[in-house]
């Protein structure tokens, strides 16, 4: 028999709390695209589409032709699928994650850990951090697409320290002063930033929540008035709060940069970058982990030292956190996703009947739209609407 060379595969959906409900969820759109006769329930998330070998997640294959039933174990027994140089430098394990995102509630103020980091953590915590790699990752907007990433530039931070006097209580005047003294200095600004961020997220629980709750109402009175709130950020600080009532990753906002993303713009998140998203559908693609490590806007495990620590304190624009995509000079087809990381590379193909997203190396395929037949070799496939292969 020959040798099958692509396949369809059939991946994982995560229902966490934060996605999309039902098929206003363009995860569950994708699963009914890929599975007419899949089963969507109206009242439940759908927030995440898994495509990869991880174990939380291990894609199944569709395709009675092939003895093993997921991705993993497939490529367990084909390692050279992979390539040599792949199979080498990871050790015969697909080396990314690929993944579809429908985004309605934030998700937790974040980063990720390096590799020495992970490996440390998942040795002590493995309840907590399953995994002992790094997780670099890059989004991708499908939709316009809402979060933070990175500290703010130093200015508009002392400008909010002045202006919102409860953030100005929880960081407290020795280390906003600190900061304010610090500009110009690249190395004492890092150091006055961390010291400024680790006092606010290490606040007791009753006088975080209380300036929270008397910033909220002073906010909620000033819109009500008709006066204008953006000196304290006010509209997404009462979005945050209503999602996450009580919680210190409200107050966030004065320290990292909003950044929207129109569709096909996208923001690199490397080691140790601050980060949370806010609303919208995206793609995903990071190195083969699930090690997140959280201090606010969630209700998981929550680890404020360890955040605080390890964050980049290098503050920037938000203008600055839209990663440079490349269009191919030869096919304007094609644009690159390409970060400075051996674990993926993301390509782009689009015409005006479909959109395909290439993860590389290898290769699986997200198919959106359109019937157009996908090659390899001698195999060929003719792909309906919103199929994953391999």
């Amino acid at each position: 028999m020959e040798e099958v060379k692509v396949f369809p595969l059939t991946c994982a959906v995560q229902n966490y709390l934060w996605g999309k409900i039902g098929l206003d969820s363009e995860v569950a759109k994708l699963v009914v695209g890929g599975d007419p006769l899949a089963v969507i329930e109206d009242g439940k998330p759908y927030a995440e589409l898994w495509m990869g070998s991880h174990p939380k997640g291990d894609a199944q294959i569709k395709d009675n032709r092939i003895a093993q039933t997921t991705l993993g174990q497939w490529i367990a027994h084909y390692p050279a699928c992979l390539g040599s140089k792949v199979k080498d430098a990871f050790q015969g394990q697909l080396p990314f994650l690929f993944k579809v995102l429908s985004v309605n509630t934030a998700l937790s103020i974040q980063a990720h850990p390096n590799k020495e980091l992970a490996a440390s953590l998942h040795a002590q915590f493995p309840e907590h951090y399953p995994d002992n790699n790094h997780k670099p990752e890059m989004a991708i907007a499908l939709t316009r697409f809402q979060g933070l990433c990175g500290f703010r530039p130093v200015e508009e931070i002392l400008a909010f320290l002045q202006l919102v006097p409860e953030f100005h209580a929880l960081v407290g005047y020795d280390a906003a002063e600190e900061l304010r003294c610090s500009v110009g200095d690249e190395d004492r600004t890092s150091q006055a930033l961390k010291k400024c961020f680790s006092r606010m997220m290490s606040c007791e629980k009753k006088v975080f929540v209380d300036e929270l709750n008397e910033l909220v109402k002073r906010v909620s009175e000033e819109g009500a008035a008709g006066k204008d709130t953006s000196s304290s950020n006010g509209e997404l600080l009462l979005r945050l709060h209503s999602q996450y009532p009580g919680d210190i990753g409200c107050f966030s906002i004065y320290f990292l940069n909003y950044v929207v993303l129109e569709p096909g713009q996208a923001m690199f998140l490397g080691a140790n970058e601050p980060h949370a998203y806010i609303y919208g559908d995206c793609i995903e693609c990071m190195a083969c982990s699930d090690n997140t490590v959280r201090a606010g806007l969630t209700r998981k495990y929550i680890d404020v030292n360890t955040l605080c620590e390890m964050l980049n304190y290098k503050p920037a624009p938000a203008s600055s956190k839209i990663f440079p995509c490349v269009q191919d000079p030869s096919d304007p087809c094609v644009t690159l996703y390409d970060p400075s990381v051996p674990d993926f590379t993301v390509i782009k193909i689009q015409d005006r009947k479909s959109l395909w997203l290439f993860s590389a190396p290898p290769e699986v395929h997200n198919h959106f739209s359109g019937e157009p037949g996908l090659r390899s070799r001698r195999i060929t496939e003719t792909l309906r609407s919103c199929r994953v292969v391999l």
